[in-house]
C-alpha cells in the first residue's frame, strides 16, 4: 500500500501573530470610542430635551393664568390680583440691542482677525492675539461695572452728536432727557463683550487657509488685499458666520452687564438713545429674587422664549452654511 505523505501547514511566523493582536485591540478601541462619542451626543440631546420640558411645563402654568396677552402686553405684573405680564418689551429690547452689538462688533472683529493673521509682524501678532483671547475671559460683571462707571457718562456726548446729525433717521432722535442708560449703550457694551469671541474664532479660521492658494494668487500678481478678498475671505466665510452666531448667542443671553447698565422700563420705543427698555436676561436677573412661585414661573416662561430664540438663531446659521456651498470654503 502506498504511503500517503501529509504536508503540514507551517505555523505562522511569530511576527505575524504579534501583529494580529494590535489589530484586534485597535478594533476594540474604535468600538469604545464610538460608544463614548455616541453616548455623549445622546446625553446632550437628553439634557436639552429635559431643559425644554421643564421650561415648557413651568411656562404653561404661568401663561394659563395670565390675564393679558403673553406676546403683546407691555407690562410685567405677575404678582397682582389679576396677573398681567408680557414679553413684547423684552423681545424688542433683546433683538435691538443684539443687532446693534452685531453691527458694531462683527466688522471690527473681522478686521482685527485679518490684521493679526495676515498683516501684523509675528512679534506683534502673538502678543495681540494673546490680549484678545484674554479679553474673552473677563467676567461679565467687570464689563458691567466698567460700562456703568465709564461708558455711560462718556456716551452722553456721542448721543447728543448722533441726535444733532442723525436725528432725522428717527432711530437716533433723542426725545427724552436722561443719562445714557439706553439700548444703544447696551448694544455698544455687548459689542465690546463679544468682540474677543468673534475675533478669536475668525482668526483661527483665517490661519487655516491653504498657503498654496495664497501663494498662487501672489504668483499671478495679486496684491495682499486681492489675496484676502479672493482666497482668505471665501475660505473663511463659514467660520466667520459661526463666530458671529457664537457672539450673538452671548449677546442674546447676557445678564449682569446689561442689568448694570440699562435703566429698565416697559416701554417700546424706536428711539434707541432714550433711556429705558429691557431684555429677557436682564428682567430675569432683576426680578427673580423678589418674585413668588407664580412670578418665577412667569420669568421661566420668558426664559423659554429666549431659549427658543437662541435655538432658532443657531439653526438658521446652520441652514445658511449648509445651503450655500460657497460658504464652505471648498471653492476658495
Amino acid at each position: 500500500m502506498a504511503s500517503t505523505t501529509s504536508i503540514d501547514t507551517p505555523p505562522a511566523p511569530p511576527g505575524q501573530r504579534r501583529r494580529a493582536r494590535p489589530k484586534a485591540a485597535g478594533r476594540a478601541g474604535d468600538k469604545i470610542f464610538l460608544g463614548l462619542s455616541r453616548g455623549s451626543g445622546i446625553l446632550l440631546l437628553v439634557i436639552m430635551a429635559s431643559i425644554a420640558v421643564f421650561l415648557t411645563y413651568r411656562a404653561t402654568l404661568a401663561v394659563s393664568e395670565d390675564e393679558g396677552n403673553f406676546f403683546t402686553t407691555l407690562d410685567w405684573n405677575p404678582v397682582g390680583d389679576k396677573p398681567v405680564f408680557g414679553i413684547a418689551v423684552l423681545l424688542f429690547g433683546t433683538i435691538v440691542s443684539s443687532i446693534i452689538a452685531m453691527v458694531i462688533a462683527v466688522p471690527v472683529a473681522v478686521g482685527i482677525a485679518l490684521f493679526i493673521s495676515h498683516y501684523a509682524p509675528r512679534k506683534l501678532a502673538a502678543p495681540l492675539a494673546y490680549v484678545v483671547d484674554l479679553l474673552a475671559a473677563v467676567p461679565s460683571i467687570v464689563y458691567g461695572i466698567w460700562g456703568a462707571l465709564f461708558l455711560v457718562p462718556y456716551l452722553e456726548g456721542l448721543n447728543l452728536w448722533l441726535d444733532q446729525f442723525f436725528g432725522w433717521t428717527y432711530i437716533f432722535e433723542k426725545t427724552e432727557v436722561g443719562v445714557a442708560r439706553s439700548l444703544f449703550t447696551v448694544g455698544i457694551l455687548l459689542a465690546i463683550m463679544i468682540l474677543p469671541i468673534v475675533t478669536s474664532v475668525s482668526r483661527e479660521v483665517f490661519l487655516q487657509v491653504p498657503k498654496t492658494n495664497e501663494e498662487a494668487a501672489l504668483a499671478l500678481g495679486a496684491t495682499r488685499w486681492e489675496v484676502i478678498r479672493l482666497s482668505v475671505l471665501p475660505f473663511g466665510r463659514s467660520g466667520v458666520i459661526s463666530a458671529s452666531m457664537l457672539g450673538l448667542g452671548r449677546a442674546l443671553g447676557e445678564t449682569m452687564a446689561v442689568a448694570t447698565v440699562l435703566s429698565p422700563s416697559f416701554i417700546i420705543s424706536a428711539h434707541v438713545l432714550n433711556p429705558g427698555g429691557g431684555t429677557f436676561a436682564q428682567n430675569i436677573a432683576a426680578k427673580f429674587d423678589e418674585a413668588d412661585q407664580f412670578g418665577r414661573d412667569a420669568l421661566i416662561a420668558s426664559g423659554l422664549v429666549l431659549f427658543i430664540l437662541t435655538l432658532l438663531v443657531n439653526g438658521a446659521a446652520r441652514l445658511i452654511i449648509a445651503r450655500r456651498k460657497e460658504y464652505s470654503g471648498a471653492n476658495a
